[in-house]
């Protein structure tokens, strides 16, 4: 063999993943569906961060694996029919955000993989048997370290706002999640001495609703679970707590850049990135239930002080100290 023609073929061996080249020569490209609870305008940063990591494990979309895109645009009760569409499909894996899409997708498969991104409790919802051991068909990326979370966010809310004694939880009833997220506060909320308001919203159209129940009942702040739903309008969140005059916390940097006061929680951006290690693994032949599921090793505490100021806030100094980042 000739020198240049030995260093083509190695070339393209390094470039082409075993799973490719075998699926390659049997005339057939790796197909991944991805469920969307949202829509693609919301946060395009997060699936450039996917892509991107498959691109540094040798995928390339449209070139050796295909990505075949379903979005529910806010409304979950079309997840089923998508996940069905997708199994229909005949994809070879499917990846999906949130305790939602995760569900739906697993409700319609028990045999192809699928790939979880940012789900906040995939055990106590039933998604996995255990972290370690998952078992099934699903794997990928949990979004908290268990349901401390919750309980750590009312904490830092508390010692931001100290005088606050009524705090309001803004839960979507359709997100199994939530229900254990609440138990979970409600222990939080007796150690620190806070009442609390329980309210419900599926999407946008509740939310007005919500916000008056909050001015009935005078809550000094306000907890916004976790949730792709709320996640997509959460500028106009951040604008009714503001117009409230409510300081508000939430689990999801973007919601501090959107106006919220405050967030904390892990970086979904390395979320999206890790779960292209699933895919890689599972398209190379590793099977779901033996690959352990990651949490996020990385929590960080965000703050917007221009928020703070319009709500006349002084953030104590030991907050501002613990914060990862300071918007200004």
């Amino acid at each position: 063999m000739r020198r240049r023609e030995f260093i083509t073929l190695v070339g393209g061996a390094i470039a082409c993943p075993m799973g490719v080249r075998a699926q390659q020569q049997a005339g057939k490209v790796p197909r991944i569906g991805y469920l969307g609870v949202t829509s693609p305008s919301d946060r395009p940063p997060l699936l450039d961060a996917f892509r991107q990591g498959l691109r540094e494990l040798g995928w390339v979309e449209g070139q050796n694996i295909v990505i075949d895109y379903r979005y529910a645009e806010d409304r979950v009760d079309r997840l089923p029919d998508l996940a069905a569409e997708l199994v229909r499909l005949k994809v070879d894996l499917i990846v999906s955000e949130g305790t939602q899409g995760v569900t739906a997708a697993k409700n319609a498969t028990e045999t192809i993989p699928i790939v979880m991104i940012a789900v906040r409790d995939p055990v106590g919802t039933g998604l996995i048997a255990s972290l370690a051991r998952p078992g099934g068909n699903v794997t990928g990326v949990s979004g908290s370290a268990g349901l401390e979370i919750v309980a750590k966010q009312l904490e830092l809310l508390k010692e931001t706002v100290p005088k606050i004694r009524r705090v309001a939880i803004l839960s979507n009833p359709a997100n199994a999640y939530h229900q254990l997220a609440i138990r979970e506060v409600n222990v939080a909320a007796r150690s620190l001495g806070v009442q609390l308001q329980l309210l419900e919203a599926r999407g946008p159209n509740e939310f007005d609703g919500a916000f008056a129940a909050m001015a009935k009942e005078r809550v000094g702040a306000l907890l916004v679970l976790s949730d792709a739903i709320f996640g997509s309008h959460r500028t106009r969140l951040a604008d009714l707590a503001a117009r409230s005059r409510l300081p508000a916390a939430f689990g999801v940097r973007d919601d501090v850049e959107a106006g919220g006061l405050m967030s904390y929680g892990p970086s979904i951006l390395d979320s999206y990135r890790q779960a292209a290690t699933y895919v890689d693994k599972i398209l190379k032949g590793a099977k779901p239930a033996d690959l352990p599921v990651e949490q996020p090793m990385k929590f960080e505490l965000v703050l917007n002080l221009k928020t703070a100021e319009a709500l006349g806030l002084t953030i104590p100094p030991l907050i501002l100290f613990q914060a990862d980042e300071v918007i200004r």
